[in-house]
């Protein structure tokens, strides 16, 4: 009877060794039967082909729907962690849910009442003041420090940029974008509707979404399953508010040293600096070149000192306040936050680099967390 039991174990992989060899032959015979009938073959390989290519059109021409959806789950995730904060605050989830959207309808309104009309007429000064700040370059102090040759090759370029403007395709194709940007706030408007709708039903379900995951696992599975998807969503929950905390602190900012130093336009470069700063660890720095060099055409002295009080902006943001508001968010290499946004930003504009950041940082902690481990136990 001992002697039965110790051998059971030895004789279950022979026979399995047993069952693989005689499953070769049956899958080499069906291979050759596909190759003595090539019309059904070739056949069902097109249906396969048509299919993919069907399957592709349908997804392409539903593009815009997904990313509405994962715009809004991306969301659900970033704002759970202030619903479950309130929660620990014996407040339900329903309330905690309509606090939070209340909330952000309230910032909402103030950006539309307070920010948003400011901004509108401060771009039609600019568009109404260009020809006269070009008209006034000549004679400003910084293009009389130029070299004679560098005071040429910009009279050069202020004559093309003239004919440029001044072109009638120029003028069709200004006026086509001014429509074209009409017509895109309007589906912003409409696709914000949706997206806010979404992000509701998808936060309501949030906890029974996680649930059901968590039963597709075997039960083994479940804990670990649920700490590694925890830990996920708080790391993207923390990286969407963190980005968007630090962005509203450099429009602030950028609001404040544009008023003190009297650079025009100071609620327009806030609005531009919370866009570009939403690029994680580059944004700033693609900013303070960019607000430095249109201060140049206010005064070389205004632009030196926006440009030294940003700079030193952005030191006290990546050494003081952005380790403060990033604290749970997972460590990236700088070059894969850099291909990261570059991906996002050409597949789905400031969207896909609000949303690269927590992807990557994601797609780390299943390799650190799932793949190294079962490689190190590879022997």
């Amino acid at each position: 009877m001992t002697d039965a039991v110790e051998s059971s174990p030895s004789a279950a992989p022979a026979e399995q060794v047993e069952v693989i060899e005689h499953e070769r032959p049956r899958r080499l015979g069906r291979f050759v039967a596909g190759l003595d009938h090539p019309l059904a073959t070739g056949f069902l390989a097109t249906i396969g082909v048509l299919g993919a290519l069907v399957l592709g059109s349908a997804i392409g021409s539903i593009s815009t729907i997904l990313v509405y959806i994962i715009l809004a789950m991306f969301l659900a995730v970033g704002l759970d962690p202030i619903v479950r904060m309130l929660e620990r605050h014996r407040v339900k989830r329903g309330a905690g849910i309509a606090i939070v959207f209340c909330g952000f309808a309230l910032v909402m309104i103030a950006f539309f009442v307070f920010v948003l009309p400011p901004v509108i007429a401060q771009v039609v000064q600019l568009v109404q003041a260009i020809p006269a700040l070009v008209e006034d370059i000549p004679q400003s102090d910084w293009f009389n420090q130029l070299a004679p040759d560098a005071q040429a090759a910009v009279l050069a370029a202020l004559e093309q940029i003239a004919e440029w403007i001044s072109a009638p395709s120029t003028l069709a194709t200004l006026g086509g974008g001014v429509l074209a940007v009409g017509v895109g706030f309007i589906a912003a408007i409409s696709a914000s509707f949706i997206v806010i709708a979404l992000t509701l039903y998808f936060l309501a379900a949030l906890t029974a979404a996680k649930r059901a995951l968590y039963a597709l696992a075997p039960a083994r599975n479940r804990p670990r399953l649920e700490d590694l998807t925890e830990r996920i969503t708080d790391s993207v929950g923390s990286a969407l508010i963190g980005s968007v905390i630090l962005s509203s602190i450099n429009a602030a900012v950028v609001f404040v040293l544009h008023v003190v130093i009297q650079l025009p336009f100071p609620a327009l470069m806030a609005v531009i600096a919370f866009v570009v700063t939403l690029i994680p660890l580059f944004g700033s720095v693609i900013f303070w070149i960019f607000a430095s060099i249109i201060a140049l055409f206010t005064s070389p002295t205004q632009a030196l000192i926006f440009f030294i009080a940003y700079l030193v902006y952005i030191q006290i943001e990546s050494y003081v306040v952005s380790p403060r508001v990033m604290n749970k968010a997972i460590e990236i290499p700088a070059a894969l936050v850099l291909i990261g946004a570059l991906a996002g930003g050409a597949l789905a504009g400031i969207v896909g680099v609000l949303v690269a950041l927590p992807v990557m940082a994601s797609i780390l902690l299943i390799i650190r967390e799932v793949v190294v481990p079962r490689q190190d136990l590879k022997v």
